[in-house]
């Protein structure tokens, strides 16, 4: 059961993989359009942490051994969701509150895989350029995507310039 707290939004973790290239990993819902990074609720009596290490395994294969967490934000972001996308029953929830894990893929990239779990999250992965997951993500993630993405460039470039963002997003974007 995910964990809701009393304002409506559900506890759960993000997880922003980077490869060797300065790449991060996005991947495509089995059966839908467009592109996420994983994620996924925080269940009763687990750590961010440890839903993390769970989401990893159950949405792209890898282990905790494949990876090495290179940085967390510091908060929860939240966000709320489209009023057609609110689930109708109990308990209610309005949105996510987010905490958001940098990894640095340690393993090679051929062990993701999509097929650990008996219903699959994801059907395809690419690696992409730092900042274009907040163009494919769904357009209520945006602004999460963005802070998450801010917040951790400084540690994912290790110090050294990260790429601008680009000039050509909408500035509603970072205020959604």
């Amino acid at each position: 059961m995910d964990r809701i707290d009393n304002k409506g939004f559900r506890a759960n973790v993000g997880i922003i993989l980077m490869d060797g290239a300065s790449k991060v990993l996005i991947a495509g819902r089995r059966g839908r359009s467009g592109w996420q990074f994983p994620q996924g609720g925080v269940q009763h009596a687990e750590s961010a942490e440890q839903a993390m290490y769970r989401e990893l395994e159950e949405e792209v294969g890898l282990a905790p051994d494949d990876v090495a967490v290179t940085g967390v934000t510091r908060e929860w972001i939240p966000y709320r969701l489209p009023k057609k996308f609110l689930r109708k029953s109990e308990p209610k929830c309005i949105g996510q509150k987010q905490r958001w894990f940098l990894l640095s893929l340690r393993s090679d990239p051929d062990k993701l895989r999509f097929d650990l779990t008996n219903e699959p999250e994801f059907d395809r992965c690419r690696w992409v350029h730092y900042w274009k997951p907040v163009e494919e993500v769904i357009y209520f993630k945006r602004a999460v995507y963005i802070r998450a993405l801010t917040e951790l460039a400084d540690v994912a470039f290790d110090g050294s310039q990260a790429p601008p963002k680009p000039a050509s997003w909408p500035a509603s974007w970072e205020e959604q």
